[in-house]
């Protein structure tokens, strides 16, 4: 089959409902209307049963649903998992969209909105692959949609469990990562784990006057500060004691392109030692998300008496997240300034993944990438968490997790303005499709 003459054919229609799907605002978290994930999931089991497979609403209860479509293997062919999630993060600050963040909006080359990349276009891919094969689809497929990625997948677990048997299959491709650079592809090798935690500082019982008593008492912000000013050493790297660290390859990444993708201000210094992608990918990073304390419309002279603030702790591969939880708690306490009264609340805890990228399905992977690209992909690491990963790794040992997507650099996933370059959109449809090939051709995986 020509695979990209059938990816030219069908491209408009899957064009059309991801478009459609980016319009429903499916945010998975507390506080936004639940009805929108689910009626993108009921949305998203429409363009599936559209595309030839049997395709079911499912839930464990008290969750949001996911969905499953399914397509039987000809006989002796392998059957391949394609993962995707239909929930999406809030919109954030709307104002600072350049268009309304739940309308698809086409500009310069790259389709805008909410979900356009994370992870409403992870699911345009799998339909287009399986609609360019037709009724010649050469492998089996089993499509699994979360509805829960944004917040953390706290019921993937329960979830593959309970329909683990109807997940089962030679290979795995999980389309929630992005590409190296636009018209550069990459297979994601690695992902950092995470733990979060509240920790919270008290200096007195309530507030008092800030002249009648300052000079003599600390106000809990300045020991909040101190205590957070004392996670990085001097150059910045993470002081917390009995971390994991590591390397990577260097790659061509310049300082130069990477303070441009973060939009970095002129004249912040780089923190942290080591190349760029070791510190991105193989070193621990802390950061301070957020900080409960009185806005300014509320200031007043007073002592604060307390304030929280809390804090994320990326882990490299290798690194158990109990213990790294353990070594920040212990960290935090140890460092209480002026004897203030220091506590941590646990939160969320994601595994680090690292795969083994040898073997036929990865082979055939990268192949498929040339197919579409006309180049090899880059073997990238991520500094991010995708804690479902380590979930499939641990229902389906020994299957290859296959992590790739139609993001690059610029997509901004979970910030204003997200979006996906449409050309690359398109060669990661055409890749998807040729890979179905190749594995069919090999047999194996």
């Amino acid at each position: 089959m020509d695979i990209s003459s059938a990816i030219d054919r069908v491209f408009p229609d899957v064009r059309t409902d991801h478009e459609r799907l980016i319009r429903i605002p499916s945010v998975s978290a507390p506080g936004f209307d639940e009805a929108h994930v689910r009626r993108s999931a009921e949305l998203t089991a429409e363009i599936l049963a559209a595309s030839g497979l049997r395709s079911d609403v499912l839930e464990v209860a008290g969750t949001h649903p996911a969905v499953i479509g399914t397509r039987e293997a000809p006989e002796g062919a392998p059957t391949v998992l394609l993962y995707a999630h239909h929930d999406v993060q809030p919109p954030g600050v709307e104002r600072l969209w350049e268009s309304p963040p739940f309308e698809p909006v086409e500009r310069n080359g790259r389709l805008y909105g909410r979900g356009a990349a994370d992870d409403k276009g992870g699911i345009a891919m799998h339909v287009a692959a399986v609609r360019a094969w037709g009724d010649d689809l050469p492998v089996g497929v089993t499509v699994i949609v979360e509805g829960e990625e944004e917040i953390g997948s706290p019921n993937l677990g329960p979830f593959l469990a309970e329909y683990g048997e109807r997940l089962r299959a030679d290979a795995v491709i999980l389309a929630d990562s992005g590409n190296w650079r636009v018209g550069e592809p990459a297979i994601t090798t690695s992902l950092r784990g995470l733990v979060d935690c509240i920790v919270e500082v008290q200096v007195l019982e309530h507030a008092v006057h800030s002249g009648v008593y300052g000079g003599a008492f600390p106000d809990a912000l300045t020991a909040l500060a101190r205590l957070l000013a004392a996670l990085h050493d001097e150059r910045g790297n993470v002081a917390v004691r009995g971390l994991a660290t590591g390397f990577a390859d260097d790659l061509d990444l310049t300082e130069a392109e990477l303070r441009a993708q973060a939009s970095a201000l002129p004249g912040v210094e780089l923190i942290g030692e080591g190349s760029l992608t070791t510190r991105l990918w193989r070193r621990p990073a802390l950061s301070v998300l957020a900080i409960d304390a009185p806005q300014l419309s509320e200031a007043s002279n007073q002592l604060v008496p307390r304030a929280r603030a809390k804090v994320s702790l990326r882990l490299p591969p290798g690194q158990d997240p109990k213990v790294a939880m353990d070594a920040l708690v212990d960290h935090l306490e140890k460092n209480a300034p002026w004897g203030a009264r220091v506590s941590v609340e646990r939160g969320a805890a994601g595994h680090p993944f690292e795969c083994d990228t040898s073997g036929p399905a990865f082979g055939a992977l990268r192949e498929a990438f040339k197919d579409a690209w006309g180049r090899h992909p880059v073997d990238q690491g991520m500094g991010g968490t995708i804690p479902f990963v380590a979930e499939f790794a641990d229902a389906f040992p020994g299957v290859p997790l296959l992590l790739t997507g139609c993001g690059d650099p610029d997509s901004r996933e979970h910030g204003e303005n997200e979006s996906v370059d449409l050309g690359d959109f398109k060669k990661a449809c055409h890749a998807e499709a040729a890979f179905l090939g190749r594995l069919a051709a090999i047999g194996s995986c």
